[in-house]
């Protein structure tokens, strides 16, 4: 493992230069005043942002072409609902539907700050049908299957330290809930040796989540598998001493669903969609659940309960007076 004194801390995506964005000076400006807003004040991450300004570039690519010239702010006012259509058939052979409804979703967005103040306005956004989404349901993993598969680097991972940091990293997503980013975004100084351990998430909104004696023991048996790390840089590093990444998480876990036999939905983040799973089947109350998730609306937590149909109706037929 590198010397951890020169440990380097990975940079944050950046949304693209202002020169990218295909457009006249006056809508590179209102570009540039909505990334400063949705950084500044909607707290968007840096990785939000990087995808934002992506998905608007791609909009105003399209733009010029169908046009013939790079819009301004006052072309949106022009645009016609044949115009987002041929936008959206554009991209339906290149993308995937949830992509483009996600880029249709930041065109609205970055419409919605720019009429707020003024700037420009494009009634023919209001008209259009964003694309249907079919519903989907998160899929978890078995309580056996999930404890196999965070076991499983302490026997198919050779090196001994990267055996435990994988080990520590899957039981901190299974036992603590965590999104990746969030367990990746761990400083050395905030590694969950407490009983509970302070996150901040989506939107830069803090939480308090419970630390398992299970989590507790993962980490400390890889911190103490590994060189002294700096208080400020990250908890979790690569072989080479730089922050660990979800790409790398990610092709560990394809290792070992493939060695295990698991099925392909066995990613990182089917473990934070087993926590909330498996603590709903334990009886868990889904406005608890709602807050150790970090969701903001209840519904998106509610997606769990018809994950484990079984359970649900064996809490009714125990606890309805009729079911007796």
């Amino acid at each position: 493992m590198a010397d951890p004194a020169r440990v380097s801390v990975a940079r944050p995506p950046e949304p693209p230069p202002l020169a990218r964005f295909s457009a006249a000076d006056d809508l590179r400006g209102a570009i540039g005043q909505w990334l400063q807003w949705l950084g500044a004040e909607r707290r968007a991450s840096p990785h939000t942002l990087a995808a934002y300004g992506r998905d608007l570039a791609v909009f105003l690519d399209f733009l010029t072409s169908h046009l013939g010239e790079a819009p301004a702010l006052a072309t949106f006012a022009r645009l016609a609902p044949a115009d987002l259509r041929a936008y959206l058939a554009h991209r339906a052979g290149r993308v995937e539907r949830s992509s483009l409804a996600r880029g249709l979703s930041v065109v609205r967005s970055f419409m919605r700050f720019a009429e707020r103040r003024g700037l420009a306005a494009a009634p023919a956004l209001a008209v259009l049908r964003a694309p249907r989404l079919p519903k989907s349901v998160p899929k978890g993993l078995p309580v056996a299957d999930a404890a196999e598969l965070v076991a499983a680097p302490g026997e198919l991972v050779g090196s001994v330290w990267q055996a435990k940091r994988d080990i520590a990293v899957l039981t901190v997503l299974w036992g603590c809930g965590l999104r990746i980013s969030e367990a990746l975004g761990l400083r050395r100084r905030d590694a969950p040796l407490a009983e509970q351990i302070a996150i901040r998430g989506k939107g830069g909104k803090e939480r308090l989540v419970p630390v398992l004696p299970a989590v507790r023991q993962a980490v400390a048996e890889y911190v103490a598998s590994c060189h002294p790390l700096p208080a400020d840089g990250p908890l979790f590093v690569a072989a080479r001493g730089g922050a660990l990444s979800p790409r790398l998480v990610q092709r560990r876990m394809a290792q070992l669903r493939a060695a295990l036999g698991l099925p392909e939905h066995a990613t990182p983040h089917a473990l934070r969609h087993s926590f909330a799973t498996h603590l709903l089947a334990g009886g868990g109350d889904l406005r608890a659940i709602q807050e150790l998730l970090g969701h903001a609306s209840l519904s998106t937590t509610q997606r769990y309960t018809s994950v484990d149909t079984t359970h649900l109706l064996a809490v009714y037929d125990a606890a309805h007076p009729r079911a007796r």
